[in-house]
């Protein structure tokens, strides 16, 4: 998380288990490509506190956004915990041309019925994405890790 000093005493006073960073440390990258992208990588995503997201293109320049990890903006209305629990329910499809798509929809903490919210959930969403929605869809398979795949579609 890139954040301001509020956003950082909000992480530290409720121990929220997260990196958190601020702009200062981010100019030390002095827009150079390799390190910036090196540094985004290590992260599935990145958050920033509303006020510094216009800034961060200016101290990094466009190379978040065309990796695709430019950071989602967090205010300071809303609790740092909640919007944390939201991104990591969230579930991102990219689609390209290819033929199968493959997600994670849940974890072996999970209970039996919040995976089959997750499935139907991230199902439905996926079929609003395409352009016939359900007709595109030609089959769906639930795999475990270690486990065969079923059919259920």
């Amino acid at each position: 998380m890139i954040a301001d000093q509020k956003h950082q005493d909000e992480v530290t006073a409720n121990g929220i288990k997260i990196e958190v960073t601020t702009l200062d440390n981010l100019k030390k990258f002095n827009k150079d490509k390799k390190l910036i992208k090196k540094w985004a990588k290590k992260y599935y995503l990145l958050l920033a506190t509303d006020a510094l997201v216009k800034k961060v293109p200016q101290v990094l320049g466009p190379i978040l956004n065309r990796i695709g990890k430019f950071p989602q903006p967090v205010t300071h209305n809303e609790p740092l915990s909640k919007k944390i629990d939201d991104v990591r329910a969230s579930v991102k499809w990219q689609l390209k041309k290819v033929t199968n798509l493959n997600v994670a929809v849940g974890n072996e903490e999970m209970t039996d019925e919040q995976l089959r919210q997750n499935i139907v959930m991230s199902a439905n969403f996926l079929a609003s994405l395409l352009k016939k929605g359900w007709h595109n869809v030609k089959a769906i398979n639930i795999k475990m890790t270690m486990g065969g795949s079923v059919k259920i579609l």
